[in-house]
């Protein structure tokens, strides 16, 4: 379904930030991105959703593809109405309108009232807080109800592919589960494809088929969530197994770098 093919990424015109992103996410899947802070994961989600621009972003390498066609160059609204959203980091909700009113706004590029109508039970569905507090404003929600929301959001624009970017943020572990668990449903019932920039790497390894761990702008490593499950370094600096004696990433850092994909 979307394939970035040798990607780089430079903010205005000087600052590179990513260097040769190379990747798929095949249609029906959960694939996962992890890695430290300012290894570039958001970075790519922008580059993919056309959000790259109001930071002074572009990208000026490579190619995105989505469905076989080329989205680099695209807007964010033509990306939206192709089948891709974004779930931002940190919820970004329209504080001063209530719960409803955020979710039928993602629901901006459709003109069917009855469908929208039914997306929005559905969304309710999935998220019941959400209907018995449909009618107070989002300023007021907690912080798992706005991440609700915003996904609510999100998915009431139909999309294919939804990109998610830190979902878990500055939630409890069990929110977090709830959260989590809902993703996996909506993979399932709706088919719609996910890609997850995500902290918890635990959890996203669960959840997810596939995963890519990012470092300094580059794909160092990927493959299959039990294989990066089991990798000696991923254990240690991701799911947080240490062994004793090891100080520093750079020195038991053993993999071989992924090859750049040929445009």
């Amino acid at each position: 379904m979307l394939v970035l093919n040798n990607i780089e990424v430079m903010f205005d015109k000087v600052i590179l930030i990513l260097k040769g992103v190379s990747f798929e996410v095949p249609s029906g899947q959960i694939v996962t991105l992890l890695g430290a802070n300012g290894a570039g994961k958001t970075t790519t989600l922008k580059a993919i959703s056309g959000l790259l621009r109001p930071d002074r972003g572009e990208v000026t390498k490579g190619s995105v593809e989505f469905e076989g066609k080329r989205i680099d160059k695209l807007n964010s609204p033509d990306i939206v109405k192709l089948g891709i959203t974004q779930v931002l980091e940190g919820r970004r909700v329209f504080e001063h309108l209530n719960s409803e009113e955020n979710l039928i706004a993602g629901a901006h590029t459709r003109s069917d009232s009855a469908a929208v109508r039914k997306d929005l039970d559905l969304v309710y569905g999935y998220f019941p807080n959400l209907r018995i507090r449909r009618k107070v404003r989002a300023g007021y929600l907690s912080g798992g109800e706005q991440q609700m929301m915003a996904i609510g959001r999100a998915f009431m624009a139909t999309p294919k592919l939804m990109l998610l970017d830190e979902p878990s943020l500055g939630l409890a572990p069990l929110l977090t589960e709830e959260i989590f668990e809902i993703l996996v449903r909506m993979n399932a019932n709706e088919k719609m494809t996910l890609l997850l920039v995500e902290q918890n790497a635990t959890m996203a390894l669960h959840i997810a088929q596939y995963g890519y761990i990012m470092e300094n702008g580059r794909v160092v490593l990927d493959g299959d969530s039990q294989t990066l499950s089991d990798n000696e370094d991923v254990r240690e600096f991701y799911l947080g197994l240490t062994e004793i004696g090891k100080k520093s990433y750079r020195d038991v850092k053993h993999y071989k770098r992924r090859k750049r994909w040929l445009s």
